[in-house]
């Protein structure tokens, strides 16, 4: 039996001597997003130690991914913290300056986020022509009534009619439209101006829900999602400051870039013949310490050989090595499950799992950066948005592959310019912006200036000198940019997503428990070393674990509910090992 030196524990403690001799909870998370970096920061500050993240890409982030060019930084994905009242992701950034060069500008009180709120949107037609703002105007107050209403089905239990198809798209598109003709001040030209618009604000808030369309979009579930009161705010230094700020307390050796995973294999332990044989890792355990942001002075891995017993999961990499685990937290995208459940859990997912899977909705939002030597634009402008005119009886969101670039719903002007240079950020959803990133740099650039020089009726406006753009929808490891409760789905399928494997009622911890946790290292309580095995009984719980954004029932969809998806995530294991050692006390 291996001894147990002196770490300035005592002796005699037996939860030093249990763990050194028994191994800690091997715990690893699939995913270096804010979900898995959060997991696994709060996993090792209460005294975790066998943490393991595998992170598929290059680079730590997921979808944070902040580009700097020059001396401006660019955000291919979240842009925005949303709402700063109690939200992590806000305090955070506030705690360690990142906001300190944040303009008022860029505090937007907005529903619909804005890169300034100074200044005016201008709504520009296919014809050249510029939307009057009263008419604007009046048609926003209209849009933002029934934008109300469609919160009250959820938040008040109202029937949905069978007129609306439950789905937010229809039902707004038909309120809005039945208002239009029924004012009797409106002459005609100005009612078919605004069932124009009734299109182009549908398109900014399918980017916004990250749908194909808001048809759709659950009208019954629309309401459970949850603003956070406060700003809207932007991290001019980028968003990426508070990916680092979260992995800075993580040793360098616990997150692996570079290590996309195959299959996990789970409930090992319960179903002896099945899963793969597991090749043990010695000396080249990809979590030894190499010294490179590593805490000196730290037991190696294990304590329990690979070998010499049964582990519940198996973690399988597309490089053929199996990682053994006691529990794995699975933080990938909600379109990756979609795309992959069926291989990439053995053995397969419950049906109610799966069904949440397919009811639930995730789609492609992307975005277009166009910079320019000179702006075109003027200064109070602060956006330029896209009304098709002869959209004004569509019912439709749906463009064939060659007539793509009508999603796009509008360029926002990036502010400030003395940060910035002279940048326009447009915005495409959908089936669209799938074919907007098979198109090369230079097609997007020309489709692009060319309606801009059609809605602004200037043909003399110049091609950009620069294009950047993301792509969400074809990038392997994500499929989508975030979830929305798809017609069909409800929070509970959230809640079915979220909910751990395999299904058991030995975990005390249920989904949405308060993540709050006492203060100290839960794995250095004195504890009789049998408490230690969190696996007794043919059942092995919480095996298998799901965070990220489309596990958070009330703030899917957004970083804050990824990273407290995280935390909640590592709450489960962290309150069940807390029982089993006071079991024994």
């Amino acid at each position: 039996m291996q001894s147990c030196e002196s770490s300035g524990d005592s002796a005699d403690d037996p939860l030093s001597c249990g763990l050194r001799r028994r191994g800690q909870p091997r715990v690893v998370v699939i995913g270096a997003g804010l979900a898995g970096l959060a997991a696994a920061k709060a996993l090792l500050e209460q005294g975790f130690t066998d943490v393991t993240v595998l992170e598929a890409s290059s680079r730590i982030g997921g979808r944070v991914q902040s580009v700097k060019l020059g001396h401006a930084t660019f955000e291919l994905g979240a842009t925005w913290i949303h709402g700063s009242h109690g939200n992590p992701i806000y305090h955070l950034a506030e705690a360690n300056g990142l906001l300190e060069e944040t303009t008022d500008g860029e505090r937007s009180v907005g529903r619909i986020s804005l890169y300034s709120k100074n200044g005016v949107a201008c709504y520009l037609t296919n014809h050249g022509c510029r939307i009057p703002k009263d008419v604007v105007e009046e048609f926003s107050d209209l849009y933002n009534e029934v934008y109300n209403l469609t919160q009250e089905f959820f938040r008040h239990d109202k029937p949905v009619n069978a007129e609306s198809k439950n789905s937010v798209g229809v039902f707004t598109r038909e309120e809005v439209r039945n208002r239009i003709r029924d004012d009797p001040d409106d002459p005609e030209a100005t009612k078919r101006l605004k069932l124009a618009m009734i299109q182009q604000y549908l398109k900014v808030e399918s980017c916004e829900s990250s749908s194909h369309s808001m048809d759709e979009v659950s009208l019954s579930a629309f309401g459970e999602w949850t603003e956070i009161p406060g700003a809207h705010h932007v991290i001019p230094s980028g968003f990426m400051r508070v990916v680092e700020l979260l992995a800075e307390g993580i040793p360098t050796h616990v997150i692996q870039m570079g290590k996309p995973v195959r299959c996990i294999h789970w409930d090992q332990a319960s179903a002896r013949p099945r899963g793969p044989e597991i090749e043990p890792r010695g000396e080249g355990d990809h979590n030894q310490d190499t010294g490179e942001g590593g805490q000196g002075g730290e037991e190696p891995r294990g304590g329990r050989s690979d070998e010499d017993e049964r582990w519940p999961v198996v973690v399988e990499c597309e490089d053929c090595e199996m990682i053994p685990a006691d529990h794995v937290i699975v933080t990938v995208s909600l379109g990756v499950l979609k795309r992959q459940y069926t291989t990439f859990f053995r053995p397969s997912l419950p049906t109610e799992k799966v069904a949440a899977i397919h009811r639930l909705g995730i789609g492609t939002t992307d975005k277009i950066f166009l910079e320019f030597e000179e702006p075109f634009w003027g200064p109070e402008c602060n956006s330029l948005q896209f009304v098709w005119e002869d959209e004004a009886e569509s019912r439709t969101l749906t463009y064939p592959p060659e007539l793509w670039y009508r999603k796009i719903c509008g360029f926002d002007v990036l502010y400030p310019p003395e940060r910035y240079g002279h940048v326009l950020s447009g915005w495409i959803c959908g089936e669209e912006a799938l074919v907007m990133e098979k198109c090369d740099d230079e097609a997007v650039a020309e489709i692009c200036t060319e309606m801009l020089r059609q809605f602004t009726g200037n043909p003399n406006i110049p091609k950009p000198r620069r294009i950047l753009r993301s792509a969400w929808g074809s990038n392997p490891y994500f499929r989508g940019s975030y979830s929305y409760t798809q017609v069909g789905s409800s929070g509970a399928d959230v809640e079915k997503l979220a909910k751990p494997l395999p299904y058991t009622e030995s975990s005390k911890m249920a989904h949405g428990s308060s993540t709050k946790q006492q203060p100290g290292h839960l794995l250095s309580s004195k504890c009789p070393e049998q408490s230690l095995d969190p696996n007794r009984g043919s059942i092995k719980p919480m095996q298998v674990l799901f965070s990220g954004e489309a596990t958070h029932r009330k703030y899917y969809s957004t970083t804050h509910g990824a990273l407290l998806s995280g935390q909640r995530e590592a709450a489960r294991l962290i309150e069940m090992y807390r029982d089993l050692f006071q079991q024994g006390t």
